[in-house]
């Protein structure tokens, strides 16, 4: 039969209760124990050093009055001295001792083997009195009854701890199923179509539990966002591509049906490249794809001036062939080497160039930099065009996003949305600024 975790949680509770019950109460019977019998080995060792101080003084009357006396006091007193053999010559005590008497400073014994003596047990000391033994200690009986009513006592504590256990158990096993009903529900209720679902924090959100709901929030929001840009694209796709396809078929039409070969060579060259803008359109977003399926502990430690210098030296001669300037920026001192995914930050910083030929000036100019500050790497393309209104900025971001003043040029609004799954990717933003006139990108990369 399988046990549920709560079971199991309860369970471990009342047999942690129980455990640390057993080990506390051994502990302190233990103790009290070695402590009784401390106290009695100290008790007998008085009587008897007092014993022989009066025989040494007065000699055996003054030995047995002492026992007279001192019995009187104290019923469970032991004090007789014996023969060599073990037989009773005066005192308290059993005709004849149930061992061979020696010297012995403290010890437990059974003192006889019949008559009241019969089976009794006693702390004893032994010492020798000229040619007998001094045998002097004290019966168990009291001793034996203080340690049963401590083990009544013990043993009422671990009963109560185990009830306490037990209660305590159910508590728990109540308070985490609580808590973890109340994480299924927010996922059934996710994996029932309401991505609204959340499952909140209880408190200031400190316990495991609370942070554990934090963590599945986060997932469900990301969950949710996702799929809101799965709409979003999905919806996208179908409005964007079905000018180009349409474009196709109609160019396809009159290439097919074009008489003379130039109308129809005109017509094929417009189908080609409405071809390749939807194909650029499906590998940007692939590349989108790629760059948020990529994990960060695939990212290899590179200099960054090194990426920025070979950026320089492939774009460079494009700009200039462009008609615009082309400047780069770098740090004074070296850089230390960061965590980068090089094909596609690189794919990036590209697709930032490109944005600023197609949308920069006419004899404008295009500036790569790349500075350290507050412990963030950034990396900057500035041009000199018409820049992006603050207003218009998360447009441009969403994918499919396009200006109106930029739905004349070829494209399809995904290069800014590549560049930022990009930085997402490697822990930081994508922050778009003003360059009087122009447009300042920058990937903030945190060092």
């Amino acid at each position: 039969m399988r046990v549920s975790i709560t079971a199991r949680l309860a369970l471990l509770a009342v047999l942690l209760s129980l455990v640390s019950s057993l080990a506390l109460a051994g502990l302190i019977w233990q103790q009290t124990h070695d402590d009784a019998i401390e106290a009695l080995r100290r008790d007998t060792a008085q009587q008897t050093d007092a014993f022989a101080a009066v025989y040494r003084s007065g000699g055996v009357a003054a030995l047995t009055e002492a026992i007279t006396d001192a019995q009187a006091d104290d019923d469970s007193l032991v004090a007789l001295v014996v023969d060599r053999g073990g037989a009773r010559r005066l005192g308290v005590g059993p005709d004849r001792l149930a061992f061979a008497p020696a010297a012995e400073s403290f010890r437990i014994a059974t003192l006889g083997t019949n008559g009241d003596w019969a089976g009794q047990e006693a702390g004893i000391a032994i010492r020798p009195l000229g040619r007998d033994w001094l045998v002097t200690g004290r019966m168990l009986d009291d001793w034996e009854r203080a340690q049963r009513t401590i083990e009544r006592a013990l043993l009422l504590a671990v009963l109560l701890s185990l009830v306490l256990g037990v209660c305590g158990g159910l508590v728990l096993t109540r308070y985490v199923t609580r808590r973890l009903n109340r994480i299924a529900g927010a996922v059934d209720a996710v994996a029932a179509g309401d991505l609204t679902r959340r499952v909140g924090t209880e408190g200031d959100g400190g316990d495991a539990f609370d942070r554990l709901a934090l963590r599945i929030d986060g997932m469900l929001d990301r969950i949710d966002r996702l799929m809101a840009e799965l709409r979003i694209v999905t919806d996208s796709i179908a409005h964007d591509l079905r000018s180009p396809i349409a474009r196709l078929r109609a160019r396809a039409e009159a290439a097919a049906t074009a008489d003379q070969p130039q109308q129809r060579e005109v017509a094929l060259a417009g189908l080609i490249a409405e071809t390749d803008l939807v194909m650029r359109m499906l590998a940007v977003l692939l590349e989108i794809s790629r760059s948020e399926a990529v994990t960060r502990d695939t990212l290899v430690a590179l200099d960054p001036v090194e990426l920025i210098e070979e950026i320089a030296d492939l774009y460079a001669p494009v700009v200039e062939e462009a008609g615009m300037g082309f400047s780069v920026a770098l740090p004074p001192g070296p850089v230390a080497p960061v965590p980068m995914h090089r094909e596609l930050l690189s794919q990036a910083l590209a697709n930032l160039i490109d944005n600023a030929l197609r949308h920069g000036a006419a004899g404008g100019a295009i500036a790569l930099s790349l500075e350290t500050a507050a412990g963030e790497l950034r990396l900057t393309v500035a041009d000199r065009g018409p820049g992006i209104a603050a207003e218009d900025r998360a447009q441009a971001l969403s994918r499919f996003g396009r200006l109106d003043r930029a739905r004349s040029l070829p494209g399809a609004g995904l290069g800014l949305a590549l560049v930022e799954s990009v930085a997402r990717l490697h822990g930081g933003r994508l922050e778009l600024g003003d360059n009087a006139p122009g447009l300042v990108a920058t990937i903030v990369v945190p060092i």
